[in-house]
């Protein structure tokens, strides 16, 4: 496991990341990475501070079971919510990014929202994925935090009804990569849909074959994102600090 400065540097580096490919939204959403193992104690990015802004010494230290970590004012109730059960019932998903990006939020609010395997990218995320279909408004209860660690079942990933998308992993490089690649998919589809010709669907066998060669280069995923973060390094390198 990496150490705690290793891990907020690559987490603002992932916030920092998100905004200038235009993922974020806002000042809203939240990363989180976990620095213990067994996922009680996370990193979060502070309440209402723009993505593009965030350096390593922002980002807060909280513990799912001490509410008092989570310090009045600075940590968004959604996080709070959200993470904290996740980290705790899924002491496997170390990192964990939720974000409404234009083209997988607005397959989300599809009728069937499936990632269809209709090329590489999203092929990646066949059987992959569990989806949410009960959007009820802002998820900022425990009980809400709950019900989505429920439903990602044996899944990381989770296409959340009229909101978004969370992405889970064992990596900061890694997820960051992922949402990358599901925000690149969901874009794809959503186009192919737009031309109102039949899609041309990868059969099962093919697009499970392809989901699997993709878990097997998580160094492809780990190089796209330390590329990256030496691109933002030599632009602006006050993540780090």
């Amino acid at each position: 496991m990496k150490t705690e400065l290793e891990l907020r540097i690559d987490l603002a580096a992932a916030l920092r990341l998100s905004a200038k490919l235009g993922m974020h939204e806002a000042v809203a959403n939240h990363f989180s990475a976990a620095v213990s193992e067994d996922g009680k104690s996370f990193l979060l990015n502070p309440k209402w501070v723009h993505f593009s802004k965030v350096k390593a010494s922002d980002l807060i230290l909280v513990h799912s079971d001490d509410p008092n970590s989570f310090e009045k004012g600075k940590i968004d109730a959604t996080a709070w919510a959200i993470h904290g059960q996740i980290h705790q019932l899924r002491p496997d998903i170390k990192v964990i990014m939720h974000l409404h990006p234009i083209y997988s939020t607005a397959l989300s609010c599809l009728k069937n929202p499936t990632m269809l395997p209709v090329e590489q990218n999203s092929a990646r995320y066949f059987n992959r994925v569990s989806y949410d279909s009960h959007y009820g408004g802002m998820a900022d209860q425990l009980a809400e935090g709950q019900r989505l660690a429920s439903l990602l079942q044996q899944n990381k990933r989770l296409l959340m009804g009229n909101h978004g998308v969370l992405i889970g992993s064992h990596d900061i490089g890694i997820a960051f990569d992922d949402m990358y690649t599901f925000e690149r998919a969901a874009q794809i589809l959503i186009n192919a849909y737009s031309t109102g010709q039949a899609l041309n669907i990868l059969n099962d066998e093919v697009a499970e074959k392809t989901a699997q060669d993709w878990e097997k280069i998580e160094d492809f995923s780990i190089a796209h994102f330390e590329e990256m973060k030496s691109i933002l390094a030599a632009e602006d390198p006050s993540f780090m600090d």
